[in-house]
């Protein structure tokens, strides 16, 4: 009979039992608990192209990261207290990798956003998933257009890069600008490439110089382009704008340093070549060739007094104290300042709901950044920060270090 009355008043006694310890808690404590669970943190991914050989901007997009990270979280974080984490994935530039780890950090629970590497046919494989899992994505470097052009209603793509309709016409007026009337196009056979083709195509309905001679394709990994390049030499082309990342760059200036000065033609190169050790594989033929490439900005045109709150934590960290030091600068910096947007969007949320967060980074500004400053950054409709006006060329010096060309 005991057990039986036992039994029927056992769910009371535990309640009973939890009051009890409750009211024991000390003033204050139950606020703690609070105070733990919004001091988690908030967590951001970078899907890069970690291991790839001799690449180094999945490794100088991290460090952006990082270093505007440390710099939030020393300010108090976000969210009234709550630090950013990173965690990161590699895909060493497939694609299958890359769907592979958007669907896995899609599932982190707090996860934010995640931040893309440096080639735009990875991250256009993955806009699909992206667009399924709702995942805010950051573009620090990728450049092909349909990264942002899309078709996602709502566009959960951000990008603080250069894309190929800015790239392509900037360096087809720069070799008018140079008297180069007649050019010729040597491209990647990837989305990458194709998007510059399109881009090239368009500005030259418009505008009757330069002429474009021919378009020549290769692919990645070949081990020789000099057959290409002559080919579009052969056709009239006074300079070669080229559409490569490090390893088929260094290959093609080797094989142009070996020819006489006068086949030696200019070449006008998109930014991928930045991306990797293009000076340690391009050796000593690298000063024998005309070598420019375009980039959105120079950290020797930064005023030191932005960069050099940059640079201290950066070389607290990375052991990088001057311009000269920062490997593949682009994803550096462009990295740090979109880390700095998506605080600023998510405490303007109040909420790590990455819905929430999208809407919030279509309003954010204005923003004070190392790179440049922002009325706003993005606003609907328009989720590219950059414009035409941020363009500029750049030439490597004998050290390897990358200047502007005045």
């Amino acid at each position: 009979m005991f057990s039986e009355v036992l039994r029927l008043f056992r769910p009371i006694l535990v309640l009973l039992a939890l009051a009890l310890s409750l009211a024991a808690v000390p003033a204050g404590a139950a606020g703690q608990v609070e105070r733990q669970s919004a001091g988690e943190p908030v967590v951001l991914a970078l899907d890069g192209e970690f291991g790839l050989n001799n690449s180094t901007s999945a490794e100088s997009i991290e460090r952006g990261i990082l270093t505007a990270i440390d710099d939030i979280n020393r300010g108090g974080g976000v969210l009234g207290g709550r630090p950013l984490t990173l965690v990161t994935r590699e895909h060493r530039s497939i694609s299958a990798r890359g769907i592979k780890n958007i669907r896995e950090l899609a599932t982190i629970p707090g996860l934010v956003a995640v931040f893309g590497g440096r080639f735009s046919p990875v991250v256009i494989e993955e806009l699909p998933i992206l667009e399924q899992t709702r995942t805010l994505f950051l573009a620090p470097w990728s450049s092909a257009d349909a990264i942002v052009d899309n078709g996602m209603e709502p566009n959960y793509i951000f990008r603080l890069s250069l894309r190929d309709s800015l790239a392509m016409p900037f360096l087809l007026k720069r070799a008018t600008d140079r008297g180069l009337t007649r050019v010729g196009l040597l491209l990647t056979n990837t989305a990458w490439g194709r998007s510059n083709l399109e881009a090239a195509n368009r500005h030259l309905v418009r505008h009757r110089t330069p002429e474009l001679v021919g378009t020549a394709w290769y692919n990645w990994r070949d081990r020789t382009l000099i057959d290409k390049y002559k080919a579009l030499a052969d056709a009239g082309a006074q300079a070669i704008l080229l559409v490569a990342n490090d390893d088929e760059a260094a290959v093609l200036v080797r094989e142009v340093a070996a020819l006489p000065p006068a086949r030696r033609l200019p070449i006008l190169s998109h930014w991928g070549v930045t991306g990797g050790d293009f000076v340690g594989q391009a050796g000593p033929a690298l000063q024998e060739v005309d070598f420019s490439v375009v980039q959105t900005f120079s950290p020797f045109r930064i005023p030191k007094d932005r960069l050099a709150p940059v640079l201290d934590t950066a070389g607290r960290l990375f052991d990088i104290h001057r311009p000269e030091d920062i490997v593949s600068p682009v994803g550096f910096l462009h990295a740090y300042d979109l880390t700095r947007i998506l605080a600023l969007a998510i405490d303007r949320a109040g909420t790590t709901d990455r819905a929430a967060v999208r809407d919030a980074l279509e309003q954010v500004g204005p923003y004070h950044g190392v790179t440049r400053d922002y009325d706003r950054p993005f606003a609907p409709g328009r989720h590219e920060a950059l414009g035409p006006d941020d363009l500029l060329m750049a030439r490597f010096r004998a050290d390897g270090v990358l200047v502007p060309v005045d």
